[in-house]
């Protein structure tokens, strides 16, 4: 056997063999297609972050009412209020303080309100009464219509001559004694009503928290009722003078300074009168 005939048989044997095939060049996606294809990949886990958030807000609240299902509301323990963590001490403008001078032979105590003893509440930690008694209406309605109507036109016939030339600064074919001519109308029609009762009748036991150096009294007094599965609170702040609380220990809300009252409740009841907590964050988030 000739070398030309091995040649040939061996480059017949190559020809039969299958060729290999080239690998595959990985795909590469535009710079748009990667970034829209980024954001599709994001926005579904930042929309499964926001609700995993807002779910985790109310869970501490969902928690606590399912482990009060059945059960009537707790009652919060009695407390000093000096102690509580938003507590703080209230300062107002004070007078000079007076001297005490003491004359001879005189039983009357410069600064003293009464010749004996006075039984009602005066120092911190007495108790005095707080009488509440609100009944408030208020009716309101307001209406207002407003129409106007505007028109203007302007016009240059004559204009020393240059109004030929019209058509070379504006439009083709204007006319220079009809270059402007506008209308406008508006009308906006606006009501309002506002139909408001209150009425409150309450008596609480309120504590005095502070002394200030001009001898007015802090006072702070909280009540809880529970009636079936519904609690009822008072709360009560304010500052009132010693000369203002009765000989039957007794103060009325119109003799409060800076008065802060707080009456509501929570349970069965409120709770159905109030939206989820989904309900409110839409609200909030909603801007149409």
């Amino acid at each position: 056997m000739t070398r030309t005939s091995q040649n040939i048989r061996t480059a017949a044997r190559r020809a039969r063999r299958p060729m290999p095939q080239p690998l595959p060049m990985p795909r590469r996606e535009p710079a748009a297609a990667n970034g829209t294809g980024a954001v599709k990949r994001i926005l579904p886990l930042a929309l499964i972050l926001a609700v995993a958030s807002i779910s985790l807000g109310g869970c501490g609240n969902m928690l606590e009412r399912i482990a009060e299902a059945g059960k009537p509301p707790k009652m919060d323990p009695i407390e000093n209020p000096n102690a509580q963590q938003n507590y703080a001490p209230v300062t107002m403008p004070m007078p000079a303080p007076l001297t005490d001078v003491r004359q001879a032979n005189s039983l009357w105590r410069q600064g003293s309100r009464t010749f004996f003893a006075d039984q009602r509440a005066s120092k911190i930690g007495d108790i005095l009464t707080v009488v509440i008694t609100i009944n408030d209406s208020a009716k309101l309605a307001n209406k207002s219509t407003q129409n106007r109507d505007g028109s203007n036109a302007a016009g240059a016939p004559n204009l020393l001559g240059y109004e030929g030339f019209a058509d070379h600064v504006f439009a083709s074919g204007v006319d220079p004694s009809k270059l402007i001519d506008t209308n406008s109308t508006t009308a906006q029609s606006g009501t309002g009503t506002v139909d408001r009762s209150e009425a409150v009748d309450l008596r609480v036991a309120a504590v005095i928290t502070q002394v200030l150096p001009n001898g007015n009294l802090v006072l702070r007094g909280t009540q809880q009722v529970r009636v079936n599965y519904e609690l009822r609170e008072l709360d009560v702040d304010g500052i009132v003078r010693p000369e203002d609380v009765s000989t039957a220990n007794e103060v009325t809300y119109d003799q409060i300074a800076e008065p802060r009252i707080a009456y509501g409740g929570r349970g069965t009841v409120s709770d159905v009168q109030q939206p989820r907590y989904g309900q409110q964050v839409y609200d909030i988030l909603f801007p149409f």
